[in-house]
C-alpha cells in the first residue's frame, strides 16, 4: 500500500459513496486509476468492504462495559452476554479485563437495569462502564 492508497482510504472513510471522478480529481489520477486500486484493495482484503453509518438517535445510551470475569467462566459469561438485548458486542481482551462488552439502550432507567443484570452474571467479578458522550470517525 503506497500513500496514493492511503490517501483514497482517507477519502472513501469520509465518505464511501464519493463518486471515482470526484476522487481522482481530489488524488490527481485518472478515473481508471482510482477504480483499480480501489478493486486490488478489495481482492487483498486492505477494504473489507463498504458500510452505512446512520444519524446517532437522540436518546440512546450507549457505554463501553470492562468485565473481569472469574476461574473459567469465560464461555459461560459470554453465552449470557447473548442473551441481553442492550449487549451489541463482546470483545475478548488482555490485561485487567477479560471483555469489554458494547451496550446501548433507549434510556438511563433502562440502561440502569441492564447494568445492574449483568453484574448479577454468575462468573464476573468485577465490571466498569463508561458512558460514551460523542463518537468521532476516523
Amino acid at each position: 500500500m503506497d500513500e496514493t492508497d492511503r490517501k483514497l482510504i482517507t477519502l472513501l472513510r469520509a465518505n464511501a459513496r464519493t463518486p471515482v471522478a470526484a476522487l481522482s480529481k481530489a488524488l490527481k489520477v485518472s478515473r481508471g486509476t482510482v477504480q483499480n486500486r480501489i478493486d486490488r484493495m478489495l481482492a487483498r482484503g486492505d477494504i473489507g468492504g463498504f458500510t452505512v453509518r446512520v444519524r446517532d438517535e437522540a436518546g440512546r445510551v450507549r457505554a463501553i462495559m470492562a468485565i473481569a470475569v472469574s476461574g473459567e467462566r469465560s464461555g459461560a459469561v459470554l453465552k449470557a452476554l447473548r442473551g441481553f438485548p442492550e449487549v451489541r458486542a463482546v470483545h475478548m481482551t488482555n490485561g485487567r479485563w477479560d471483555m469489554l462488552a458494547e451496550l446501548e439502550t433507549d434510556s438511563l432507567a433502562s440502561f440502569s437495569d441492564a447494568l445492574d443484570a449483568i453484574r448479577l452474571i454468575e462468573g464476573i467479578s468485577a465490571t466498569e462502564t463508561s458512558l460514551l458522550l460523542t463518537t468521532h470517525q476516523v
